[in-house]
């Protein structure tokens, strides 16, 4: 807060918009400051006499200043009020003196009636008369200065001057009256001023002359002093004069009466004529006169009369409370103002004096505020600590002025002060992580999860937008398998899941507000993709082949319990999806095989015997745990024999692969048609080059006997249970026409399976020199 004062001297009754002075120039302040601190006129009086160009700087006249009206005959008379000015907030109290013109001549009251005087012919010379004073508006010299008497024999104007500076007069007789010779004498009494060019007033006096009453009343004190308060109820006695008259008779009965008295006095007081007693009749107001004078007449029924002088002084009595005004007011308040911010200034006036006027300003509750005086009857309302909008967004502020009177009264005001917005406070989500679950092959687009974030601030601040950070997931971003709706939060998924390839997305959400600058938060969001039972079982053992028939051996001397083989399967889902039952569908005799539920194993459920057929066809399902369940089939074939002559009869009415003559057949026809003799010719060189390879191969014979196995002592079983724990070892002959066949045989199979081929129907020879070979048991045959 800037403070400053000063003062100027105009004379009263100056045209509307004539220049007070320069209040820039003065102040010192720049015509841009004036106006973008919105400079303004503070004044606690109705009429605004004065007016702020803010453009020019200057101080001009608003309104007709009457200097009488304004200040009455208080000298020097002047008037205050204060230009504010905003951001940051300046007070400065200018004073304006307003300087008398002679504008009003002396006045007497009543003037166009004489004043009316009854004085007895013996009236000694020297003898007083009071004559009616004349009222003259303006101070100083333009103020009554004179009077002046008509010219005449008989009497001499006699003038006397008041405490409070005014004059009143007397006529003074020098002479002694004789009714007979002028029983009437009509005279002027003229009251000027001193102003320039001068001004007067004028009255007539009418003296009728009386027959001899040479006393006059005479007061027992030239001056009486009595005190009143403020408010007294009307009728109430003050004081009592008392006049005698020496007289007797009619000339010594006197009556009482007030002089004519300035200002309100004559509503004010009053006096019983036949008492003397002054007694209150109006309203005492100590704001408006704290002392009264009046002149008290004593007049006897001759004609004379006295005066005595009665000074009433006023007591101030508490009967007014504060009056509390609104200079400036600022709301909202940034919520990052800082202690020691004004936020508003009050004016606060108590019309009452010394103590009964003194203010004490005081905030009710316990607020973030306190009061401090600046100026006299100003007050400025400060901030005290930092203020958050989030824990205190409003205050209803009640400022209460109370004076020191007794009992003291008071008065209050309320503010209701706004705390506006600013960005401080960062979006915080509901949670650290987030963990969302879908299922795989889920449809692309759905929705997954909705993250949440919630910010303290308010409005623009507290709007939150989500975004997707970028991260890898696979050596992809993020962002192709998911999307992040920025206004809701809500993860949606742009691909269809795979459980298979991908198990967990983890990625990371950002949240940021509105603000400036925008505050944000991150949070990790873990998305764990859940199986579904899309993948039916694989059987791995025993392998499916398209023109081979795989059968496993069982001699006919087994046991209950022979492990015959192990069907064995995987399923690529999860959890129960993945768990894999076996049961026995179909059977060639079903009294004869059983399968374990759980590890697949195809064994004998009673002793085998001669009755029972030597090929057995097993078909096995296998079915995943799923919903719903997912299956495969598989089918086993059992040669139930103790030799591979045995078995060689009942696999020979396999159907025949027809695929490799059918395609020779069209070939055959199709170069038959198109090719010519070259051709012939060139097709019986090739003929030629694979017969000549045939008959040097170490394993092709021209024989139609079928492949006879032999089977190895040595088998065992070894745990029971497991995945193919058993050991096996084969020896194997091929047939001329195997060669037809896509089989396979190394070491890592199953060395008790017997694999047919339908193709083979000749008999077998077996070559010394090729035994050698087949009897290595590590020599694994690959036929192509």
């Amino acid at each position: 807060m800037v403070g400053g004062q000063i003062r100027y001297s105009i004379p009263e009754e100056m045209k509307k918009g004539s220049v007070i002075g320069n209040v820039a120039q003065d102040l010192g302040l720049d015509l841009k400051r004036l106006r973008s601190g919105r400079a303004r006129i503070v004044t606690g009086e109705n009429i605004q006499y004065t007016e702020l160009k803010t453009d020019k700087g200057i101080l001009v006249v608003n309104e007709r200043i009457d200097r009488e009206q304004l200040c009455g005959d208080v000298t020097p008379c002047s008037f205050s009020f204060e230009v504010i000015l905003e951001n940051p907030m300046e007070l400065h109290r200018i004073t304006v003196e307003v300087l008398d013109i002679n504008d009003h001549a002396p006045v007497f009251p009543n003037k166009e009636k004489p004043i009316v005087l009854e004085i007895s012919e013996s009236a000694v010379v020297g003898g007083q008369f009071p004559l009616q004073s004349a009222e003259d508006l303006d101070v100083g010299q333009n103020a009554l200065q004179d009077y002046i008497l008509s010219p005449n024999d008989n009497f001499i104007l006699k003038q006397h001057a008041n405490p409070d500076g005014g004059k009143y007069v007397e006529m003074v007789l020098r002479k002694p009256l004789d009714r007979e010779r002028h029983p009437h004498l009509s005279l002027k009494l003229i009251a000027v001023d001193g102003g320039t060019p001068q001004r007067s007033g004028t009255v007539n006096i009418d003296i009728t002359v009386l027959d001899i009453n040479d006393n006059a009343p005479v007061f027992n004190q030239s001056v009486y002093k009595a005190s009143v308060m403020e408010n007294t109820v009307k009728g109430t006695s003050i004081i009592t004069v008392n006049a005698t008259d020496a007289d007797s008779g009619s000339n010594g009965l006197i009556t009482y009466s007030l002089s004519k008295m300035k200002g309100s006095a004559a509503d004010i007081f009053s006096i019983d004529e036949n008492t003397g007693t002054i007694s209150v009749s109006g309203q005492i107001d100590y704001e408006k006169d704290r002392k009264y004078e009046v002149r008290v007449e004593a007049r006897d029924h001759g004609g004379l009369s006295g005066t005595s002088k009665v000074i009433l002084d006023v007591f101030d009595v508490n009967d007014n409370a504060p009056v509390i005004n609104i200079m400036s007011f600022s709301s909202p308040l940034s919520e990052d103002a800082r202690p020691g911010t004004t936020i508003a200034i009050l004016n606060i006036k108590d019309a009452d004096s010394e103590k009964n006027g003194q203010i004490k300003c005081s905030i009710d509750g316990k607020l973030p505020f306190k009061i401090e005086s600046s100026l006299t009857n100003y007050y400025n309302l400060i901030s005290d600590q930092h203020f958050d909008r989030e824990s205190v967004s409003e205050y209803n502020i009640t400022i209460t002025a109370t004076d020191l009177g007794s009992p003291p009264l008071s008065s209050s005001t309320k503010l209701h002060l706004k705390i506006s917005d600013v960005n401080d406070n960062a979006p915080l989500f509901d949670k650290n992580i987030y963990s969302a679950y879908i299922t795989e092959n889920n449809s692309p687009g759905i929705s997954i999860f909705a993250v949440n974030a919630r910010d303290s601030d308010w409005n623009q601040n507290a709007r939150i937008s989500y975004l997707l950070e970028d991260t890898q997931v696979s050596g992809s971003p993020v962002s192709t398998y998911v999307s992040l709706n920025s206004e809701t939060g809500v993860l949606s998924a742009i691909r269809s899941f795979d459980y298979e390839q991908i198990k967990q997305l983890q990625l990371v959400v950002k949240a940021q507000d509105g603000g400036s600058p925008p505050l944000s938060s991150n949070v990790t969001v873990k998305i764990m993709i859940q199986d579904q039972n899309d993948n039916p079982p694989q059987v791995l053992y025993p392998v499916q082949t398209g023109g081979s028939v795989v059968a496993e051996m069982v001699p006919r001397s087994a046991d209950v319990g022979y492990l015959v083989t192990k069907v064995v399967a995987v399923d690529v889902d999860s959890g129960q999806n993945a768990w894999l039952s076996y049961k026995l569908q179909k059977a060639t005799d079903r009294a004869l095989f059983e399968v374990g539920l759980q590890n697949g194993e195809i064994r004998t459920i009673r002793q085998v015997t001669d009755k029972d057929a030597v090929k057995q066809r097993l078909t096995v399902i296998v079915e995943d745990n799923g919903q719903p369940s997912r299956s495969a089939t598989v089918i086993v074939n059992v040669a139930v024999a103790d030799s591979f002559p045995e078995v060689l009869s009942e696999f020979t009415d396999f159907p025949h692969d027809k695929e490799y003559n059918d395609n020779l057949t069209f070939y055959l026809v199709l170069a038959l048609a198109v090719v010519s003799f070259l051709f012939i010719t060139c097709l019986v060189v090739i003929i030629s080059v694979k017969i000549y390879r045939w008959r040097q191969s170490r394993i092709l014979y021209h024989s139609n006997l079928p492949v006879i196995p032999y089977y190895p002592p040595r088998y065992s079983d070894t745990l029971g249970t497991g995945t193919l724990p058993h050991v096996y070892n084969y020896e194997v002959c091929r047939t001329t026409d195997s060669r037809k066949s896509d089989c396979k045989f190394g070491r890592a199979g199953s060395q008790n399976v017997l694999i047919m081929d339908p193709s083979s129907t000749g008999t077998m020879q077996r070559i010394q020199s090729e035994k050698s070979i087949l009897d290595e048991p590590d020599s694994p045959l690959e036929v192509s």
